[in-house]
């Protein structure tokens, strides 16, 4: 598992088209904006660069030490980081100008990978140093990660999403298919340290791009922007509150926690299974990126007529089969056959996980919804490595191989229950239709709690729709920032009911004005349907007292 998978993941999107508009879409039609084809581009070199790194630091390890715990310990430190910071760095880029994050962080790790070829040319590391600097990177990582994947709606249109999330994936496994090749060589001919020094020039491109896009910040906020602590609780509570999200993510573990194992143990494959060298290493790798880039070719046809939640199984079984040929077979031919599978099956999977993330988040959300994805796929990554790297301690790398594939195709069923979701069509844009509230005074912004209170009159015929379909817009209220909601009945008036949800403060109150989507609006009208009236039911702000001076 390499950091330039984090990045498998301008105008504003256009929010609704037809069925037949969006299946007419070209595959490369994101290409046709300058800005997303110069990051893109930017982005393959770049990861180039960093398969040559992740091959070189792989193979690295295991000259340096026998022991399969440290050598699955490299992905481990890779994917560890991201686990740790995915939600915090998710926060930040929802805060801050994603741009400038990037920015500050593709120098850093410029710095870290010279660091790390100038010890490895100077002969001074050993395995605890290179886990430092893998550390070091994984950590960059993690920064990045939530801020590439939010700002590819800034790049395309809605309607374009998804193709640009499948071009994203296209581009990291040419790269793939390339960069452990070239790094094989590269380390063959000129030695251990050169993929360092050359992943590091290529950083270069994508801070050369960077400082060109100008209009990376997007449009002015209209609130204050959010405390960092405060952001990370609502990106917390957003997941919780979003099936769509939440199923996702149950999804991800379910793939990723078994599919970890051949990550990890790849290079004690190649070397003791397969009986291959560096180079060899490389061509498994680079026959990973080619398997991604022929399936990302035929992935949209496959969605077509199966979905995604098919294709999620259909790659998982695809992984567990992967798993079984590792383990049992050792032909070099069969193992590089079997590596094009694992990338086809990686791709269909990831992708799909992506795009409906992706689909389920709003703006203002985005990257901390991304990076909930992040933080389980990389924590079933990092303690897959851990788990798989001890078990082939004890019981060697093929038994382990085999446990991984049981487990893979256990998972299918297991997981079957949460459906995933492809459609473009729902609309997350900001609704306003709430109506500004009455003030006697002017309020401070950070004066709370807050209480909202609607009163609706139902016919009592219709009390149980009603209390379904309030229990369904109950998640919309949780989901744009109330920490508690409920509905009561009036004992003394049946069909008469009081929805209250409480926020943290007035502020909190004024965003959730600019959150509530169409698609919340439409949630609401599911409601609206059982309210007796001409007028709208009346909505009360109560706010709580100061505290005596």
């Amino acid at each position: 598992m390499s950091r330039s998978m984090l990045t498998d993941m301008a105008e504003k999107p256009k929010i609704s088209s037809t069925a037949s508009e969006l299946s007419a879409l070209s595959p490369w039609s994101p290409f046709r904006h300058k800005i997303f084809t110069l990051l893109w581009v930017a982005i393959v070199v770049s990861n180039v660069g960093t398969w040559m790194h992740d091959l070189s630091a792989g193979w690295l390890m295991a000259t340096l030490t026998p022991s399969p715990f440290l050598v699955a310990s490299v992905q481990a430190a890779t994917t560890l980081p991201v686990f740790i910071f995915a939600l915090p760095a998710g926060a930040l880029a929802d805060i801050v100008d994603r741009r400038r994050l990037l920015l500050f962080v593709k120098i850093c790790l410029t710095l870290v990978a010279i660091g790390m070829g100038v010890s490895v040319y100077l002969g001074v590391i050993n395995p605890w140093l290179l886990l430092i600097f893998t550390l070091m990177m994984g950590t960059g990582a993690a920064f990045i990660a939530p801020a590439w994947q939010a700002i590819v709606p800034q790049l395309v249109p809605r309607t374009e999403l998804q193709q640009a999330i499948a071009l994203n994936s296209v581009g990291i496994n040419v790269s793939r298919a390339i960069g452990p090749a070239v790094g094989g060589l590269v380390i063959a001919a000129v030695g251990l340290w050169a993929p360092f020094i050359l992943n590091a020039v290529s950083f270069i491109f994508v801070i050369g791009v960077l400082l060109w896009w100008q209009a990376g910040s997007g449009e002015a906020r209209a609130l204050p922007a959010e405390r960092f602590t405060g952001a990370i609780r609502a990106g917390l509570r957003y997941t919780r509150e979003s099936g769509p999200v939440r199923n996702t993510l149950y999804r991800a573990i379910g793939f990723f926690l078994f599919a970890t194992a051949y990550w990890a143990l790849l290079p004690l494959i190649a070397r003791d299974i397969l009986k291959g060298g560096p180079t060899y290493y490389g061509l498994l790798l680079g026959g990973i990126g080619l398997g991604a880039v022929l399936a990302a070719l035929g992935l949209p046809w496959l969605k077509k007529y199966l979905g995604p939640n098919k294709v999620v199984a259909l790659g998982s079984a695809g992984t567990a089969l992967v798993l079984a040929i590792f383990a049992m077979s050792s032909n070099q031919l069969a193992g590089i056959m079997a590596s094009m599978l694992a990338g086809a099956c990686w791709l269909a999977v990831l992708s799909s996980l992506n795009v409906s993330t992706q689909l389920a988040l709003p703006e203002w959300v985005r990257a901390r919804g991304l990076s909930m994805l992040l933080t389980v796929y990389f924590g079933a990554m990092a303690g897959g490595s851990i788990i798989w790297g001890n078990i082939a301690n004890q019981v060697g790398v093929p038994t382990t191989l085999l446990i991984a594939a049981a487990g893979a195709a256990l998972a299918i069923p297991v997981t079957w229950r949460w459906k995933i979701i492809a459609d473009p069509s729902v609309n997350l844009t900001p609704s306003f239709h709430w109506p500004v509230p009455v003030m006697a005074e002017d309020i401070e912004e950070d004066r709370g709690p807050v209480m909202v209170t609607v009163e609706y009159q139902i016919d009592p015929v219709n009390r149980e729709a009603f209390q379904t379909a309030m229990e369904e817009f109950g998640h919309t209220r949780r989901r744009d920032g109330a920490f508690s909601w409920g509905i009561f009945e009036d004992v003394s008036e049946p069909g008469r009911y009081l929805e209250y949800f409480l926020v943290e403060s007035w502020l909190e109150h004024e965003r959730q004005h600019h959150r509530v989507t169409e698609a919340d609006q439409a949630a609401e009208q599911k409601v609206m349907q059982y309210h007796l009236g001409e007028t709208r039911p009346v909505a009360r702000h109560l706010i709580a007292p100061k505290p005596p001076s």
